[in-house]
């Protein structure tokens, strides 16, 4: 062996023999390299075969754990009430509402039958500031009834008047209109015969255009 015999040179049966010597190194070392991998792969896998390790999971959102703080009631607090916005006063020089007026009628209390008591009609700004209104002879009227309801006179029955007066009304500020009744019944066509209301109780009411008073006691007897 160690001496190789044949025709050709001893040189070429060393290279031949090196050759093969060589592959049968390598071919040893990939079967040692192959048999290393298997093994520490497969310790690998017995390893994780016990139990399998929980993957990383994210943490909650903080809403989730702690609820928002406009949701949570606070014991014993309750929010606070929303105030009703302030309605808007009338403005100074602004026309007369009749919610911004008083009106009234006065009379004597009693009258004999047949007088000429004088009755009055009073207008007065109750609001707080100025404001302006047309108190002209024909948008004011007195009216008498009975204690039936019935209607007895009419100041524009037969002798209606007529002005043009419009005035600025100062708060608190009273005007006064007098009115002479001549003693006789009437209606508002004037074409009935006036004659003397019986005695008895009476009231008259007031009114300015839109506005009505209440009713005021008047006694004939």
């Amino acid at each position: 062996m160690l001496h190789p015999v044949g025709p050709l040179p001893a040189a070429v049966y060393w290279r031949r023999r090196l050759t093969v010597l060589v592959l049968l190194l390598a071919v040893l070392a990939g079967l040692a390299w192959l048999v290393t991998s298997l093994l520490a792969g497969g310790g690998s896998g017995s390893a994780a075969a016990p139990g399998t390790a929980a993957e990383p999971t994210e943490p909650p959102a903080l809403e989730q754990v702690v609820p928002a703080v406009s949701g949570v009631r606070t014991p014993g607090t309750t929010a606070p009430p929303s105030e009703p916005p302030v309605p808007a006063g009338p403005t100074p020089g602004s026309p007369c509402t009749d919610e911004m007026l008083g009106l009234e009628v006065r009379t004597p209390g009693t009258a004999a039958v047949g007088a000429k008591p004088v009755f009055e009609l009073v207008v007065v700004n109750t609001s707080p500031v100025p404001c302006v209104r047309s108190l002209d002879k024909q948008l004011q009227e007195l009216v008498m009834v009975d204690a039936a309801g019935a209607r007895v006179w009419g100041s524009n029955d037969c002798f209606p008047e007529s002005s043009d007066d419009e005035r600025t009304l100062a708060p608190g500020e009273p005007v006064v209109f007098p009115l002479t009744w001549g003693g006789l019944t009437s209606e508002p066509t004037c074409t009935a015969p006036r004659v003397t209301p019986a005695p008895g109780d009476y009231v008259l009411r007031g009114r300015l255009d839109t506005k009505v008073s209440g009713d005021a006691p008047l006694t004939i007897g």
